[in-house]
């Protein structure tokens, strides 16, 4: 008889079985035997002259060799531990009815504000530059493109208000439409210039909205695609679009970063591409351009005319013939819009990504009503109740697994899920004290370390604290060695971060809960929401005269609006209360996404000297 003894041990608090030591007598077949066994399991097996064979557990599976498609789709299917949360309890006291009610009221004028902007950003440039687009140039509108492109209309749009209120007029969605959305079941970010806002010029906030769509594609390496009709940079804002770091030019570096990073990008030409917008299709991997209607050029028609005298047609100069036919500029030729999205389509289903099955799992809704997140929206701080409520109307079954809940009582951290998805939730339930921040800090750390994304729920304090006495200035003193180790562990955390501002975002406490300075993979804003140094009324402290006081209150009463902020692109949207778990759910569909991306690094190609 051949025997193999093997000595197992249990790892505490994982759960994992490490086999250690295994001896086998005679038999030299049993050590591939156990290979075999172990080949689809999470241990890999080495060798040591004096323990032997050692069967440890695999860690950073991306850098061990691929295993067979069995085993991949085995890994893919795996199931998550069984979560046991306990269910938080989301009844308000009745009274607190009042604070609801008020608060409730407030909402409800946010809410009919978000729907004017929405009404407004729909109609694009007005009826006339729609007519113009449609029927003059024989164009198709910007989001009926949107829809010959993707899989359905359930995209995530970011930043839909922005470019509205600006110092230099209104450009409805800053003359683009960003976004993500499904092509063959594979999230992808889209930029779609809008040609009806403007005739398609770029003006600052354009370029700001399109970096920021490349920063978010670069964050969750999503694959791009640029439905490109523009008109060029708006001449008399020069100064604010080309010379600096990141103005235009940086949109040609990203897509060149991008493609180093083997993130795909594909661009549709579908109008103009002219002066600077000629570089986005042709330093693209693929591209796309329609018949009669798609041209790119450095300098068209009228250019030309004014330098050389001579007349030449945009289709002559820089028409879908030419550049399919002559330049080789583009890859694909379109004889009309659809064919050229449909091209788009069949260019992603080429993309090296293998996709899980589709898991029909019954997710568990929340046990509270979501439209209650109304009532708990805060109109201000003084009217913000207890975060727990907000966080039972968004997790799993209104579960949560709180951390340290009786330590820093103020900041509210723990797990939960949101449609199967572990998530860290870190929230505002008062001021950041030192205890707090503390705490903030051990949380966040423990998600990095376990690679679980972390939710900021934000709602900080509405002025710095006063410093009134000695023994104040100490305690100030701690609590801001405690916020920069909280700022420290955000700013370094690895794992995806989403930021959603309940409440106020105000002064330095909202770096400490992930502001947009520290770069969350997404930033999200209630209506209600305040983004400002300081909430509007609490300057007293810092301006003498009554005059003064004034000027800076109404100044901080419309500066800190949410629409004021996302008109500026301070944030990636904002959204209704009611909608925010959809939107987190989506969220973390899109950051998992790169998970199943199949070749991620770019492989050195030797040197050769001849």
């Amino acid at each position: 008889m051949y025997c193999c003894m093997l000595r197992s041990f249990h790892i505490k608090g994982n759960n994992l079985i490490q086999l250690t030591r295994a001896s086998f007598s005679q038999n030299p077949q049993s050590l591939a035997t156990a290979s075999k066994l172990f080949s689809c399991s999470a241990y890999q097996c080495t060798h040591s002259p004096v323990s032997g064979s050692l069967w440890r557990p695999l860690t950073h599976r991306t850098h061990q060799p691929a295993v067979s498609s069995r085993c991949m789709s085995s890994i893919v299917r795996r199931r998550r531990l069984p979560s046991a949360f306990p269910v938080i309890d989301g009844e308000f006291h009745p009274a607190h009815r009042h604070v609801y009610e008020a608060n409730l009221r407030n909402s409800l004028i946010c809410q009919q504000k978000y729907l004017e902007h929405k009404e407004k950003v729909m109609k694009g440039g007005g009826e006339n530059a729609i007519a113009r687009h449609t029927q003059r140039n024989r164009k198709v509108l910007v989001r009926d493109r949107l829809r010959m492109l993707l899989d359905d209309e359930d995209y995530l749009e970011l930043s839909p208000f922005a470019g509205l209120g600006l110092p230099y007029g209104d450009i409805p969605s800053a003359g683009c439409l960003t976004g993500i959305g499904k092509i063959n079941g594979l999230w992808c970010m889209f930029v779609a210039n809008d040609a009806t806002v403007k005739g398609g010029t770029a003006y600052p906030i354009t370029v700001k909205k399109q970096l920021r769509a490349q920063i978010v594609a670069m964050q969750n390496r999503l694959p791009s695609v640029y439905l490109v009709d523009s008109g060029g940079a708006f001449l008399p804002l020069q100064s604010e679009i080309f010379p600096d770091r990141n103005h235009g030019g940086r949109t040609f570096y990203n897509e060149a970063v991008m493609s180093a990073m083997k993130i795909p990008q594909v661009s549709v030409v579908c109008g103009s591409c002219t002066a600077g917008g000629a570089y986005v299709p042709t330093m693209s991997e693929e591209a796309v351009i329609v018949h009669r209607i798609g041209t790119i050029f450095l300098g068209g028609p009228p250019l030309v005319k004014a330098a050389t005298g001579e007349e030449v047609s945009p289709e002559d100069l820089g028409g879908a013939r030419l550049h399919s036919e002559v330049s080789g500029c583009v890859d694909h030729f379109a004889a009309m819009e659809d064919e050229a999205y449909e091209y788009t389509r069949n260019i992603i289903s080429t993309l090296n990504y293998e996709l899980p099955e589709e898991d029909n799992t019954q997710v568990e809704e929340p046990l509270y009503n979501m439209d209650d997140l109304m009532g708990l929206a805060p109109r201000c701080y003084n009217h913000s109740m207890d975060v727990r409520l907000i966080v039972s109307r968004l997790t799993d079954g209104s579960r949560f697994q709180e951390f340290k809940a009786r330590y820093g009582t103020t900041l509210l951290t723990g797990f939960a899920r949101i449609e199967g998805h572990q998530i860290g939730i870190v929230a505002n339930n008062g001021e950041l004290t030192y205890e707090a921040s503390l705490k903030g800090s051990h949380f966040v750390q423990l998600c990095d370390q376990r690679d679980i994304p972390l939710l900021f729920l934000q709602n900080t304090a509405p002025e710095p604290a006063h410093t009134i006495s000695q023994t104040k200035a100490e305690s100030n003193t701690d609590r801001l060695k405690a916020q920069g180790s909280m700022m420290s562990a955000v700013a370094c955390a690895s794992v995806p971060k989403i930021t959603v501002v309940i409440g106020g975002c105000h002064g330095g406490d909202s770096y400490a809960m992930c502001g947009r300075a520290f770069d969350p993979n997404f930033l999200f804003l209630w209506p209600n929401a305040r983004v400002s140094m300081l909430a509007p009324g609490h300057s007293d402290a810092l301006v003498q005269t009554e005059e003064e006081i004034t000027q800076i209150n109404e100044m901080l009463e419309e500066e800190s609006s949410a629409f004021f902020s996302t008109g500026r692109l301070w944030d990636d949207g904002v959204i209704l209360p009611q909608d925010t778990r959809k939107v987190l759910s989506k969220c973390l569909k899109i950051i998992k996404q790169q998970e199943y991306q199949l070749s991620r690094e770019k492989k050195r190609t030797p040197l050769l000297r001849l």
